[in-house]
């Protein structure tokens, strides 16, 4: 095969096979074929597309770029979960234990972040002594005796897909759903789960601004995860405004902790019921995902799901004391940003409270850049509450980085004015 060939193929808008696909992933991977080429055919790609069974083999040979974990040997069905970004977003913290302490196995290798907060092991690691790092063997020891780990990406997972990404970035080629959708499957088929739900986020906050664009990329995941044999569903849910009340690493801890024990934010709880429907039910613990939800609501009253969180901890050498004293988590200097006028919480732009968030620390700009683990922001409002003026619209809690500017940002964030229309939080369910 020639190079050549294949990016004048795919820009007279034909299909690749298989085959062609897997050649070129494997020969950019390895150096022998230059940026140059490789940004020609992803340009004709970013023109003309490609069919779900071009996305399919792009997934799956980045998935074979690298290392794949082999779950076999944990017993039962094994579930995980992705989320496509969003801000506030700490659902794996809640769901992980709760399905758990259900019965299910969930084996989960996540992510650090970058941008305007951590990403979940980020999150994890403000609980003092918590284990990111695990051998594949010690993983799936822990995922069969307690029923759940998670770590961070061990070995080196599709970096073909890590290659690929860079070379997207600076040629203007990232926002292609297909490339997009194999992007996140091949490293999800990579984790060794049976049973996927996607949390493909919409609005502000989120990567993808509009509700069409959103489902066609969770189509197109779903499809895939089909088509190389995966029980997968997604979800749409709204990103206008963050999850929850609290934005920050510590601070997200403390929320995920306080939901455990029932005591968690309305939008919080539905979320993470929604996507745990789907996946006990592909677990094959209930048929019904009405009954699913019953059970992870009673997970979070009677404290089951609290109870697994701490097995979780303890297993992986965290402190669990931290979980008698959560004030611990948080920065002692806090501020208040108030209400200029009275009215009603109008809007809200999540993505820029998650920007005020990381201006204060608790995100990256650059990959080597420190969080600072207990600063952040906590909404005292959210879209549709009634505000006077002078109310508390949110609390930062800080260090001595960023303060001026996180506060500017949030003041441009949030609108005050009429009452708004609320929109449904679970916009679509996919199922392929």
């Amino acid at each position: 095969m020639h190079i050549i060939d294949l990016i004048t193929k795919k820009r007279d808008n034909n299909e690749l096979t298989k085959e062609e696909i897997t050649w070129f992933v494997e020969g950019y991977t390895k150096g022998d074929i230059p940026d140059y080429q490789m940004s020609a055919l992803l340009m004709a790609i970013y023109f003309n597309h490609m069919t779900k069974q071009e996305a399919t083999a792009l997934a799956l040979a980045m998935r074979d770029s690298g290392d794949s974990i082999d779950l076999d040997s944990i017993s039962g069905i094994k579930v995980d979960k992705h989320s496509t970004g969003g801000v506030g977003d700490k659902v794996t913290l809640v769901l992980g234990p709760l399905l758990a302490s259900l019965g299910v196995k969930f084996a989960k290798m996540s992510g650090r972040g970058l941008g305007h907060t951590g990403g979940t092991i980020d999150k994890l690691e403000s609980i003092p002594g918590y284990q990111v790092e695990l051998s594949v063997e010690r993983f799936k020891k822990q995922v069969e005796a307690i029923g759940i780990a998670i770590v961070g990406q061990s070995g080196d997972v599709a970096p073909a897909d890590k290659k690929l990404y860079a070379l997207r970035d600076v040629t203007a080629t990232v926002d292609v759903i297909a490339l997009i959708a194999s992007s996140i499957m091949s490293k999800k088929l990579a984790s060794g789960a049976d049973v996927i739900c996607l949390d493909v986020k919409v609005g502000k906050g989120a990567f993808m601004k509009t509700e069409e664009d959103a489902v066609e990329l969770a189509e197109l995941m779903v499809d895939i995860g089909h088509l190389a044999g995966k029980r997968v569903t997604a979800i749409l849910t709204g990103m206008d405004e963050p999850l929850g009340f609290c934005i920050g690493n510590g601070l997200e801890v403390y929320e995920a902790v306080l939901t455990l024990l029932g005591k968690g934010p309305r939008d919080l709880v539905e979320v993470t019921v929604e996507i745990g429907s789907h996946l006990l039910v592909g677990a094959g613990i209930t048929d019904d995902t009405g009954h699913a939800k019953k059970l992870l609501h009673e997970a979070l009253d009677d404290g089951k799901g609290y109870r697994k969180f701490k097995e979780l901890i303890a297993a992986q050498k965290g402190d669990v004391s931290v979980l008698d004293d959560l004030e611990s988590l948080l920065s002692k200097k806090r501020i208040s940003v108030k209400a200029q006028k009275s009215g009603y919480v109008r809007s809200m732009n999540a993505l820029e409270i998650g920007r005020a968030a990381m201006r204060l620390g608790a995100g990256r700009e650059k990959k080597e850049d420190t969080i600072l683990m207990d600063v952040g922001i906590e909404l005292n409002k959210k879209i549709g509450d009634r505000v006077e003026q002078g109310d508390t619209l949110a609390t930062l809690y800080v260090r001595d980085r960023g303060i001026d500017e996180a506060i500017s940002i949030l003041e441009d964030a949030i609108k005050i004015g009429a009452k708004p229309h609320i929109e449904n939080l679970i916009k679509k369910t996919i199922t392929g």
